[in-house]
């Protein structure tokens, strides 16, 4: 026991979330130390790390033969663990400077929808990555603990954690998932339809970043009082030449439909399986939207209007779920109560 307390003590422990789109550490004692893109570029000729997170990022879509942006994480979950495991050491290293002689603990969040063999590789990596122990806690659980909301209580509460790369949603009570839905539908499968769509419907190519810029520069989920619109500029699929278009926040709209349908899909399943009476509570209490994803101009709306319960945008809806994770960290009955594994 007085062993333990000292490993404790001297280490610096820590809460990750492993996000598709970006990681962000959080350590104990500290708040949030790392926020970067999860983002790994490679020279294949020699499998040397040229850069990792911000910089990396920078990169996507203008590295030249033989040099390999990567996004480790798809859907939430690892894809590539030899990857994930470079990217994870470099982000530990920046979070534990100056470094600690002790290994330390780590809190990491998962989808609510992983299987065991994802399980397993999330902690294979963490522990090759130098951690003591690892202990995992589902999204939607650590979204609702960074929100705020009373999670250990009798009532219901019901989270949508949009990331990059699941939606998760989820209704929580006496600090237990009752209920939960999680589609790999989320921020990149919205961006790849925005390119699909042009491409389709214009004969542009565009790249990721671009479609990125455009969901939040003028996406919209409903339509709003003020239209708005931007010019972009691409590669003519014809022609092969460059090419720039004006678009609005209408033609957006139609491009990401079937997405959005899909979150607003299963949030209405979620709530069809759940007790009535946690029911009565969502209804009462409302919707807390998180992750990026929330950030999609009038989605909220749209959820309390096709759902038909208040939907509003947590307060810091980017940091939720590590926050969230951080708390897990930082308070072991709150652990003990919800790590998964």
């Amino acid at each position: 026991m007085l062993f333990d307390w000292l490993l404790g003590k001297f280490s610096k422990d820590l809460a990750i979330d492993l996000g598709t789109a970006n990681t962000l550490v959080y350590v104990k004692g500290e708040g949030i130390v790392v926020n970067e893109p999860s983002i790994v570029v490679l020279d294949e000729a020699n499998g040397e790390t040229l850069s990792i997170g911000r910089e990396a990022k920078a990169m996507c879509g203008r590295t030249p033969q033989g040099v390999r942006a990567i996004r480790p994480m798809k859907d939430g979950v690892i894809a590539d663990p030899e990857v994930t495991k470079l990217m994870i050491k470099h982000f530990i290293s920046q979070a534990s400077k100056p470094r600690s002689f002790i290994s330390p603990r780590m809190v990491i969040c998962v989808p609510s929808g992983i299987t065991a063999v994802e399980k397993k590789a999330v902690v294979d990596a963490a522990e090759q990555s130098g951690a003591r122990e690892v202990f995992l806690v589902e999204e939607p659980m650590a979204a609702a603990i960074g929100a705020n909301l009373p999670i250990d209580k009798p009532v219901g509460n019901m989270i949508v954690d949009i990331g990059g790369g699941t939606t998760e949603v989820a209704v929580i009570s006496m600090s237990g998932v009752v209920q939960s839905r999680s589609i790999r539908v989320a921020g990149d499968e919205i961006d790849e339809a925005i390119i699909q769509y042009f491409r389709k419907h214009y004969g542009l190519s565009i790249g990721n970043n671009a479609a990125e810029q455009l969901k939040f520069k003028i996406g919209t989920a409903c339509p709003q009082s003020q239209e708005k619109s931007i010019e972009i500029s691409g590669i003519n699929l014809l022609q092969g030449t460059p090419s720039t278009l004006v678009i609005n926040d209408a033609q957006i709209r139609e491009g990401i439909q079937d997405q959005i349908a899909a979150i607003l899909g299963a949030i209405r399943d979620t709530i069809e399986q759940t007790p009535p009476d946690l029911v009565a509570d969502v209804v009462e209490r409302g919707i807390i939207l998180t992750g990026g994803g929330a950030l999609l101009t009038g989605l909220s709306d749209l959820v309390s209007h096709v759902i038909q319960i208040p939907a509003v945008v947590a307060d810091n809806p980017l940091l939720s779920v590590v926050m969230g994770t951080g708390r897990v960290l930082d308070d072991p009955e709150l652990k003990r109560k919800v790590v998964i594994n």
